[in-house]
C-alpha cells in the first residue's frame, strides 16, 4: 500500500533572472468615483475605503453607526488606474503577462485604452497576455462596478427559480444577494460583523515577461511506500513555452539534509506544457515529520530545483519541504451505532482543540504579518492546535498558512461558500472551477492544512429547509447542490490533490450523508461526522444538554469586548464546562454516543469592536474565553462534573505517552483563606491520549467530610501533579449557583508590579476568596500568564507579556482588578 503525504513548499519567488523579468505594480495608484466627481491617490494592495480613510475624507468605517452612513462608497462604480513606464526593452521579449493575484471583485480591465479582459471573482488569479498591447509607457485602467448591484442584476437575471436566502436579517443591516458574487460572504453582513462591500486591487499585481518558457507552477506530493519503507516526492511542473523549437534540458532536485540530488532529463514541445518527476528519497537517512502543537516538532528540509534549458535559460526555485500523513477515519464503534469520526496524523490519532477563524478585519490591507503572529501566536498559547478557517470568509493569506505550518496549528479549511444556496449556471460555475483549481494548487503545500470543507452549513440549510423551500422544489436545489460541492468542487479537489481529506460540508455525517445521496435528512446526528451546537436557553452550566457527538466543529456564547465583565464570566463559563464536556467523552461510549475527538468553538478572533462569540477581542486583546481556554485546553486537565448527587473527576491527557500522576482534592469555604480539607490519591499512570475515571464521590459524603461544608457555603478545587510540581491547571466545581453562596465577600485584592526581564510579576493578595478575578492593564498591548482565576489563596503571582515596550509605572497607572463580587 502506497500512502500520499503531504510536502510543503514555501515558494520563494526569485528575483529577476535569465528566464524573465518582473514589474511589480504596487504601490501608488489613483481611484476616482463613478462620475468623477472624488478622486483621490489609493494603495495597491489595498481597497476604496481604506484610500478614503487615508485622505481623510471618512471618518473610521467602524466608528458608531458609520456602516450604513457610508454604503454610498460600495453603492458606487469606482476606477483604478495607474500610468508606468517600462524599464526594460520591451521588444527583446517574445511574452509579456499582465498578473493579478487577487481582484475585488468585478472590473473591466483596460491597458492604454483597450480592453484586455475582465474579472469577476474575488478568489481567482488572473492572467492577461498583453503583448501585443503594452508600449514603453502605459496607462492601465480597472473600472469596477459595484459588488452590491452586480449582485442585485445577477440574481434578478437568474428567472428560471429563486436561490435563497435573498437578504440577510434585518437587523444585521446588511446588503442582498451575496451568493450571486464570488467574493467575501460575511462582506455584505453576518451577525457578528458590518456590511463592508469593498472594491479595490487587493493582493499583488506585476508584469512578467519572458523568452523561449516561462515556469507557470509546480507542485509537489510526497509518497511513502509502506512496502519499500522508502519516501519519493511526484512533481508536476507547468510551462508556457513561446518557443516555434522544443527545448530540452535538465532538472536538478536537491534535498541536501535528506542527502538526495537526481538529475532528470526534460524536453519541452511549444505551448503549455506540463512535465512530472519523480524522486526518490535517500532510503538511508531518517525524515522528520511535521506535527501539530503539542505532539511534536514542525520539521521542514530546504529544497531547491534547477531548470537547465537550451539557450542558457536557468529557473532556480527554492522550496520549504515538509512530510507528515493524514487520515480521516470513518469506522464502526463497537456499542455504538454510526461510525467514528477522527483525524490520524502521521498514524496517531488526534484530538482536535482549538477555535474557528473569521477575516480579521473587513479591509484586508489592515492584516500586516505582525497581527495574524499575534492572532495565532495566541491560539497556539491558550493550547490549541487547530483553527477552521471558515467558509464565510477569505482563503487567507500566504502568511496566515505559513505561520500555521511554523506554530504547528492544523488548519480545517473551508470552500468561501456559507449559509446560503447558490446558483449552478455556466459562468457561476466556471467561475468557480478556476477558483478552486487554483486555491487548491496555492494552498495544498501546506502540512498545516488537514481537511478541504466544500461549504459551510449548506448541507443543513437544505435538508433542514432553513428557507422554507416547498417539497415539490425541493429536488431542484438538492440537484444544484450535488452539480456545484460534488460533481465540480469535489472532483477537483480529489483529482488536484491526493494527500488529505474532503468533506462536502459541516456540519456533515460524512460517510453516511454520502451514502444517503450527498445529502443526510438529519445533518445534525451525533452519531455520524460533525455537528455544530448552539442552545442560548438551556443552562450551560449543566453539561447533559450538550451533544455527546464525534466531532463538535462549532459552539460557543456571545459575550462584550472588556469594559463588561459579568458578560465575560458568563460566557468563558458556559464554553468552559461544553468544552471540558467534549474532552472527557473521547474513551467512552455511553447511551450509544460518545468517542468525540475534536472540539473547536466559535469562534477565536473579532473583525471589529462589538458584542460576539469571540475570544480574541478586535485587534488581538484576551477576554477571559481565551485565558479560560490555556486551561480547559491543556495536555493534561482534570475534568469535575456532578450526576445524580455523586461528583466525578476525569482525568484527560493528549500527551503521546503515559504519566504518573496523583490527583489532589480540596474543599474549601466561601468565607476562609485556608482549605477547609485535602485529600490526594496513591500515584498512577494516566494513558496517553485518554479520558479517564479517576475520582468519584458522593457529594453530602465529601461535604459531611469536611466539617461544616454545604453546598452553598463551599466550593471544591483540584489538580494533577507529580511528586514535585503540578502538570495540570488548578480546575474547580461549584457546588451551587454562586448567587446562592453563603459566606462569599467582596474580596479586597492589591497588586505589587515588579519588572523581571521583559516581563513584569504583579504579586497579588486577596483579603477573602475571590471568584473570577480579572486583572486589565487598560490599552496597553500583552497578555497575563492566567486570568479570570478563582482565588483562593492569599498571595499569588501573575505574569504580564507585554507585546509592546511598556514600563512598571505605565502599569501601576493603568491597573485595574475586580472580581465578581465587584460587579455582581
Amino acid at each position: 500500500m502506497r500512502l500520499r503525504l503531504l510536502l510543503l513548499l514555501a515558494l520563494c519567488r526569485a528575483g529577476p533572472a535569465a528566464s524573465g523579468r518582473s514589474l511589480s505594480l504596487r504601490g501608488s495608484w489613483r481611484i476616482h468615483s463613478g462620475n468623477g466627481s472624488l478622486e483621490l491617490p489609493g494603495r495597491v494592495p489595498g481597497c476604496v475605503h481604506s484610500a478614503l480613510l487615508k485622505r481623510g475624507l471618512i471618518q473610521d468605517p467602524y466608528y458608531r453607526f458609520n456602516d450604513l452612513g457610508y454604503r454610498w462608497i460600495s453603492l458606487d462604480n469606482w476606477t483604478y488606474s495607474k500610468k508606468f513606464k517600462i524599464p526594460f526593452n520591451i521588444s527583446k521579449w517574445q511574452k509579456m503577462n499582465l498578473i493579478f493575484e487577487g481582484v475585488d471583485t468585478v472590473a473591466k480591465v483596460l491597458l492604454n485604452s483597450v480592453p484586455i479582459g475582465r474579472t469577476g471573482n474575488m478568489f481567482k488569479r488572473y492572467s492577461f497576455d498583453i503583448t501585443s498591447v503594452v508600449r514603453d509607457v502605459n496607462s492601465l485602467e480597472l473600472r469596477f462596478q459595484s459588488p452590491v448591484l452586480y449582485a442585485a442584476q445577477r440574481s434578478k437575471a437568474h428567472t428560471s427559480y429563486s436561490v435563497p436566502p435573498d437578504c440577510p436579517p434585518p437587523v444585521q443591516r446588511g446588503q442582498c444577494h451575496v451568493n450571486f458574487i464570488r467574493k467575501e460572504q460575511s462582506s455584505f453582513s453576518w451577525d457578528w460583523g458590518p456590511s463592508f462591500p469593498t472594491q479595490g486591487i487587493w493582493k499583488d499585481v506585476r508584469i512578467e515577461a519572458y523568452n523561449i518558457c516561462h515556469l507557470n507552477y509546480f507542485m509537489f506530493s510526497p509518497v511513502y511506500d509502506n512496502h519499500t519503507q522508502e519516501w519519493s516526492l511526484e512533481i508536476e511542473s507547468s510551462f508556457d513555452v513561446v518557443s516555434s523549437k522544443p527545448v530540452s534540458g535538465q532538472v536538478i532536485v536537491a534535498i541536501p539534509k535528506l542527502q538526495t540530488q537526481q538529475t532528470h532529463s526534460i524536453e519541452l514541445q511549444p505551448g503549455e506544457r506540463t512535465v512530472e518527476l519523480f524522486v526518490k528519497i535517500n532510503k538511508n537517512v531518517t525524515v522528520e515529520t511535521w506535527w501539530p502543537h503539542g505532539h511534536g516538532n514542525q520539521t521542514g528540509y530546504n529544497m531547491t530545483i534547477l531548470f537547465k534549458l537550451d539557450g542558457g535559460l536557468s529557473i532556480k526555485k527554492s522550496a520549504k519541504v515538509y512530510f507528515r500523513t493524514v487520515e480521516l477515519i470513518e469506522e464502526p464503534i463497537e456499542g455504538s451505532q454510526g461510525l467514528s469520526f477522527y483525524f490520524k496524523i502521521n498514524g496517531l490519532p488526534i484530538f482536535l482543540k482549538g477555535s474557528n477563524w473569521i477575516p480579521a478585519d473587513s479591509f484586508q490591507d489592515r492584516v500586516t504579518s505582525d497581527l495574524l503572529r499575534l492572532l495565532l501566536q495566541s491560539a497556539v498559547d491558550a493550547n490549541m492546535n487547530t483553527l477552521r478557517v471558515w467558509g464565510g470568509g477569505i482563503y487567507e493569506q500566504e502568511e496566515f498558512y505559513r505561520l500555521c505550518d511554523e506554530l504547528g496549528i492544523m488548519v480545517w479549511q473551508d470552500f468561501m461558500f456559507a449559509c446560503a444556496l447558490y446558483p449552478t449556471d455556466r459562468d457561476f460555475m466556471n467561475s468557480v472551477r478556476a477558483e478552486v483549481a487554483h486555491q487548491v494548487r496555492r494552498l495544498k503545500y501546506h502540512p498545516s492544512i488537514i481537511v478541504w470543507g466544500g461549504n459551510n452549513e449548506n448541507e443543513a440549510a437544505l435538508m433542514m429547509n432553513w428557507y422554507n423551500i416547498p417539497p415539490r422544489e425541493l429536488h431542484t436545489y438538492i440537484k444544484d447542490y450535488v452539480v456545484l460541492y460534488v460533481k465540480n468542487i469535489r472532483k477537483i479537489v480529489l483529482a488536484e490533490d491526493k494527500t488529505r481529506p474532503f468533506i462536502i460540508s459541516s456540519p456533515t455525517n460524512g460517510a453516511e450523508s454520502i451514502k444517503e445521496g450527498w445529502l443526510s435528512l438529519n445533518p445534525y446526528d451525533n452519531n455520524f461526522g460533525d455537528v455544530h451546537f448552539y442552545d442560548y436557553i438551556s443552562d450551560c452550566w449543566n453539561w447533559k444538554v450538550f451533544p455527546k457527538a464525534r466531532f463538535v466543529s462549532e459552539y460557543g456564547y456571545q459575550s462584550w469586548p472588556s469594559f463588561s465583565t459579568l458578560e465575560k464570566v458568563m460566557q468563558a463559563q458556559c464554553v468552559k464546562t461544553e468544552t471540558e464536556f467534549y474532552r472527557r467523552s473521547r474513551s467512552e461510549i455511553v447511551d450509544g454516543q460518545g468517542y468525540t475527538m475534536g472540539a473547536l468553538y466559535w469562534q477565536l478572533n473579532d473583525i471589529w469592536q462589538a458584542p460576539s462569540w469571540a475570544s480574541l477581542e478586535y485587534g488581538g486583546k484576551w477576554k477571559m474565553l481565551h485565558y479560560f481556554a490555556r486551561h480547559f485546553f491543556a495536555p493534561l486537565l482534570p475534568v469535575g462534573f456532578e450526576d445524580q448527587d455523586v461528583f466525578f473527576i476525569y482525568g484527560v491527557s493528549d500527551l503521546r505517552s503515559d504519566c504518573e500522576v496523583k490527583l489532589t482534592v480540596r474543599v474549601h469555604t466561601w468565607s476562609s483563606l485556608e482549605p477547609q480539607c485535602s485529600s490526594e490519591t496513591e500515584r498512577f499512570v494516566l494513558k496517553a491520549g485518554t479520558a479517564v475515571l479517576l475520582y468519584k464521590e458522593s457529594v453530602p459524603v465529601l461535604l459531611k467530610n469536611c466539617g461544616n461544608c454545604t453546598r452553598q457555603s463551599c466550593v471544591v478545587s483540584f489538580y494533577l501533579s507529580t511528586d514535585s510540581q503540578l502538570v495540570s491547571p488548578a480546575n474547580y466545581h461549584f457546588l451551587s449557583s454562586l448567587s446562592e453562596s453563603v459566606g462569599l465577600h467582596k474580596a479586597h485584592v492589591t497588586a505589587i508590579i515588579s519588572q523581571q526581564g521583559d516581563t513584569f510579576a504583579f504579586d497579588l493578595e486577596t483579603s477573602a476568596v475571590a471568584p473570577f478575578v480579572w486583572l486589565d492593564v487598560g490599552s496597553i498591548p500583552g497578555r497575563f500568564s492566567d486570568n479570570g482565576f478563582l482565588m483562593t489563596e492569599k498571595t499569588r503571582t501573575v505574569l504580564f507579556y507585554p507585546w509592546k515596550p511598556t514600563s512598571k509605572s505605565e502599569l501601576e497607572q493603568c491597573f485595574r482588578v475586580t472580581s465578581l463580587m465587584d460587579v455582581y
